[in-house]
């Protein structure tokens, strides 16, 4: 017989995170969890999944707009970015990125994720020669024009702008035509940003100046995206500090509507193409931790199409919301990834014994506190029922 028993520590430790959100000896002990624990780890995390969530879990029917692929940073991993004079660098133009929006909107869609890479004008002269060649000084001038077009052409349409670090007087220009925003944490990690590891070039990716737009945003009452990235280097401590920073500012402002637990996964042609990506166990053990680190306090996504073979387990380790899945667009981030069919996440949810429901840009909780701008009142409220989730006659699958 293997050596493996389950502690009666670790029982202990998982009724207590039952019963209030874990802290954080309690939350490194549950990394441990050997393999006759992990599945109590998982159901707890169910447990609580289903005592404040229900049996509903959500998704958001996207398109992806990749307003431009030039960048300041150079992150190890990103399979994202390109450098200006390469093939398919640089700026999609307006006209480019209205086709996406008005097909996917016959196509049900109702978010546009609004991406770009960060203000490459401020490193890079090319970028700042191809935004004066649009009329514009800032790509944050160039993504808020877009925004306004794609609003005044569009019926059922709501932004959601992530692209990178912002100033809180940024964010405020850019509130009025969002539903919400988003910026990762990817992690607390200052080591990471060291000699030889993934953000050695990209300064912006300091833990420090992405909690601090997170924190502004919260300041801004903008409902709002993060998590982290798992699977670059970090350590456990890491991880769990990240997830609990987080939790520390949503109990702050409040405004934290979603944290996205993402796996690394490599892209052929980055210094880390050969890095193995997390293994399935610990990509569900991070899952079940951060559900029982927030409990009710926000939502816990995981993209299906960063576990595509088996991404229904994700539902086994607590999350709530698949995130944004587009019936048009690849996930630009995460090219070599496709999406999942709709029609599949259903079919998959369902067969789990839970309710695939579609949310807008901005979550239910949020549209009932009523925290979007006045200038998308009318529209948010057309689209949704009393709960704050997409009408049934508005659904497609």
């Amino acid at each position: 017989m293997l050596n493996f028993r389950v502690r009666e520590e670790f029982i202990e430790t998982l009724t207590k995170c039952l019963e209030r959100p874990a802290n954080f000896e309690e939350a490194m002990f549950l990394t441990t969890a050997n393999p006759y624990e992990l599945p109590l780890l998982l159901k707890a995390a169910l447990y609580i999944k289903e005592k404040y969530f229900g049996k509903i879990v959500t998704y958001s029917r996207k398109i992806f707009v990749p307003l431009t692929n030039l960048c300041r940073n150079k992150c190890a991993y990103c399979g994202f970015r390109k450098d200006p004079g390469t093939p398919g660098a640089g700026f999609m133009n307006f006209e480019e990125g209205m086709k996406i929006v008005k097909l996917g909107e016959r196509l049900g869609a109702k978010e546009i994720l609004v991406s770009t890479g960060e203000k490459p004008e401020t490193v890079h002269s090319e970028a700042k020669k191809a935004l004066r060649k649009l009329g514009y000084s800032s790509t944050v001038e160039y993504v808020r024009d877009f925004e306004e077009k794609a609003l005044k052409e569009t019926e059922h349409m709501l932004p959601h702008t992530n692209i990178g670090v912002l100033s809180k007087e940024e964010m405020a220009e850019l509130k009025p035509l969002n539903a919400s925003m988003g910026l990762m944490l990817e992690t607390i990690s200052e080591r990471l940003m060291e000699k030889g590891m993934p953000h050695e070039h990209s300064p912006w990716k300091h833990p420090k100046i992405r909690l601090k737009m997170i924190r502004e945003a919260g300041e801004l009452k903008i409902p709002f995206t993060t998590g982290i990235l798992i699977g670059i280097g970090e350590t456990w401590e890491e991880r769990i500090k990240s997830l609990l920073v987080i939790r520390e500012i949503n109990r702050e402002y409040g405004h934290i509507q979603e944290v996205i637990i993402q796996n690394f996964m490599p892209e052929p042609g980055t210094p880390m193409e050969h890095h193995p990506p997390p293994s399935p166990i610990i990509f569900l053990k991070t899952i079940a931790i951060a559900r029982l680190i927030f409990h009710r306090e926000t939502s816990v996504q995981a993209p299906p199409n960063l576990s595509l073979s088996a991404y229904q387990t994700l539902l086994l380790a607590g999350i709530n919301d698949w995130g944004g899945i587009s019936p048009l667009t690849p996930d630009f981030i995460n090219i070599r990834y496709p999406w999942p069919k709709i029609s599949e996440v259903k079919k998959v949810t369902e067969e789990l014994g839970y309710i695939l429901r579609e949310r807008l840009a901005i979550y239910p909780k949020y549209i009932v506190k009523k925290w979007f701008p006045k200038t998308l009142e009318r529209r948010i409220l057309k689209i949704v029922n009393t709960n704050g989730l997409v009408r049934r006659k508005y659904e497609l699958f």
